[in-house]
C-alpha cells in the first residue's frame, strides 16, 4: 500500500463518488478509475460497491479506510513534528563535555540557547576526555566540547571533524618564591613570566593519572625537554594537583583556562612555558565525520564558536 492508494481509497469513500474523489485529487475520473481497479486486483477482493446512494465500502474497504485514516494521520503527525524539528520547536541534542569545561562554557551558552530554543531538550555527558572519544565513537552523543592534544589536532583523523576554538598553554605551577624563580623571564603583553622548564629536571613532578589528557601534554613537555621526572605523587584532579604545588610539595602543569574555574584559595606561581615543548592543547568541538548534525546541534556549536573561538591564532 502506497501513501498515493491509501489517500485515493479514503478520499472516494468520503465522497461516495469517484468522480467528486478525481476532481478534489485533481485527477481524471478514468485514471483514478484505473488505479482502483488495480489496486482491488493486487489485493484480490473488492473495496467499493455500488449502491443506488453511492459508493459504499465494503467490509475488506472498511477495515482498508481504518487503516489508510490512522496510516495517513501518523504520516501528517510526523511531517508537522519534523516540521518543528526543522524550526527548533522540538528536539534533542546530547553533549558530551569534559566536568571543567562544563563548569566553564555551560554557564555561558545555556541560558542563551534555552531562550532561543525553549522545547529543545538537552542531555549533557559529562566524561573525561578518553571516555568522550569513545562515546562520540559509539554515537552516544551528538558532539564533545573537549581538548585535543598538539600533535592529534591537525591529523587526518578517520572519524572525527575537529573545530578549534582556542589554543590554551599548560603553565608550569610552583610554591611561591620558589628558589628558581629568579630565572624567570618577563614577555611583554603576556601575563606570566616565562621560564626554561628544563631548569626544573630535578624536581619533583605532581602529575595526573595516565590516560588523561593533561597527563599526555604534560609528558610530552617533559620528553621534548628530556626530563626524567622525579614524580613524588599523582592525582585524578587538576585542582589538587595545583594546591599542593602551591604548598610546595612539587611542581605541577596547570591549564591556563582553568585557573578561571576555582577560586585562588592556595596561590602558586605560574609561568609560561616555551612554545617549542608544545606546552598547549587546544580546545574545540568534536563531531562524528558524516554524521547527522540536527539543526539544534548545529546552532548550539555556532553558539560556542561565537562565544569562545579566538580568531587570528595560529592552530598549527
Amino acid at each position: 500500500m502506497t501513501e498515493r492508494e491509501l489517500l485515493y481509497v479514503k478520499t472516494i469513500a468520503d465522497e461516495r463518488s469517484i468522480s467528486k474523489a478525481a476532481k478534489k485529487l485533481f485527477l481524471t475520473q478514468p485514471s483514478l478509475s484505473n488505479c482502483i481497479q488495480k489496486l482491488e486486483a493486487n489485493l484480490a477482493t473488492k473495496l467499493f460497491t455500488r449502491m443506488s446512494t453511492g459508493l459504499t465500502l465494503t467490509f475488506a474497504g472498511e477495515r482498508y479506510y481504518q487503516i489508510a485514516t490512522n496510516i495517513l494521520k501518523i504520516y501528517s503527525d510526523f511531517e508537522i513534528e519534523i516540521s518543528d524539528i526543522n524550526n527548533l520547536k522540538k528536539g534533542r541534542i546530547t553533549i558530551g563535555i569534559t566536568v571543567y569545561l562544563a563548569t566553564y562554557i555551560l554557564p555561558v551558552i545555556l541560558p542563551a540557547f534555552k531562550q532561543e530554543c525553549p522545547h529543545i531538550e538537552i542531555h549533557i555527558v559529562e566524561k573525561n576526555s578518553t571516555e568522550l572519544d569513545k562515546a562520540l565513537t559509539a554515537g552516544e552523543i551528538d558532539f564533545a566540547i573537549m581538548h585535543v592534544l598538539p600533535f592529534l589536532q591537525n591529523s587526518n583523523n578517520l572519524k572525527f571533524v575537529f573545530y578549534p576554538l582556542f589554543k590554551d598553554p599548560l603553565l608550569l605551577a610552583t610554591c611561591k618564591d620558589h628558589p628558581l624563580k629568579k630565572f624567570a623571564v618577563p614577555v611583554e603583553n603576556i601575563e606570566y613570566p616565562k621560564i626554561d622548564i628544563t631548569l626544573f629536571a630535578e624536581e619533583p613532578f605532581i602529575l595526573l593519572n595516565k590516560g588523561q589528557k593533561i597527563r599526555q601534554v604534560s609528558d610530552l613537555i617533559l620528553d621534548k625537554a628530556n626530563i626524567d621526572p622525579h614524580i613524588v605523587l599523582t592525582s585524578k584532579s587538576y585542582e589538587t594537583a595545583r594546591r599542593l604545588a602551591g604548598v610546595g610539595i612539587g611542581v605541577t602543569f596547570v591549564p591556563m583556562q582553568y585557573l578561571k574555574i576555582f577560586q585562588e584559595d592556595y596561590f602558586p606561581e605560574y609561568y609560561y612555558i616555551d612554545e617549542k615543548y608544545a606546552a598547549y592543547w587546544t580546545m574545540g568541538i568534536l563531531v562524528p565525520k558524516n554524521a547527522y548534525v540536527s539543526k539544534a546541534a548545529c546552532l548550539f556549536i555556532e553558539m560556542v564558536t561565537e562565544q569562545f573561538k579566538i580568531h587570528n591564532v595560529d592552530f598549527e
